[in-house]
């Protein structure tokens, strides 16, 4: 039954930024709505959307989503200028915005986006992650550990054959 909804989920997912999770320590995850134009969602529909180089600030008392890149359409409507990397805005909770904003006046601590995603009803979803920069040593170790945990698989499969 697990299995069915995680891949419910995967279906539902439009962009990861797996850079993040290389380079950062994730300490908390929120998610955040987007404010989007028609062209916008119309493009996410067909994936065509980066946000691997993208980052989130906090403006008077707002967050926004700066550096990501939503292609537009070749077939949108004329009449509208699209602007593929606009400032686009982030919705929250003021208290959700207030622990955000408690956590990054902490020296070393950004606010990063994980993924984007449909949510359940319909509507665009952020997930943004709270987090810590990673020095080279650590990215290194994780990859020690991840190698090991697949050699470990390994060899449970190789002996139970």
């Amino acid at each position: 039954m697990s299995s069915k909804k995680t891949k419910k989920d995967d279906s539902n997912i439009i962009i990861l930024n797996k850079k993040a999770r290389h380079d950062y320590f994730i300490e908390q995850t929120y998610e955040a709505g987007v404010s989007l134009e028609g062209w916008e969602v119309k493009s996410l529909r067909s994936s065509k959307v980066q946000i691997k180089e993208s980052y989130v600030i906090l403006k008077d008392n707002e967050m926004y989503l700066l550096g990501s890149h939503i292609t537009p359409l070749k077939h949108s409507s004329t009449h509208v200028n699209a602007d593929p990397v606009r400032t686009r805005k982030l919705l929250l909770h003021r208290k959700e915005i207030d622990k955000i904003r408690q956590k990054i006046e902490q020296k070393g601590n950004t606010v990063v986006p994980l993924k984007l995603f449909w949510s359940k009803n319909n509507k665009i979803k952020l997930e943004i992650g709270v987090a810590k920069g990673k020095k080279n040593f650590d990215k290194r170790q994780d990859v020690k550990d991840r190698e090991w945990s697949i050699s470990k698989e390994r060899t449970l499969k190789n002996s139970n054959r």
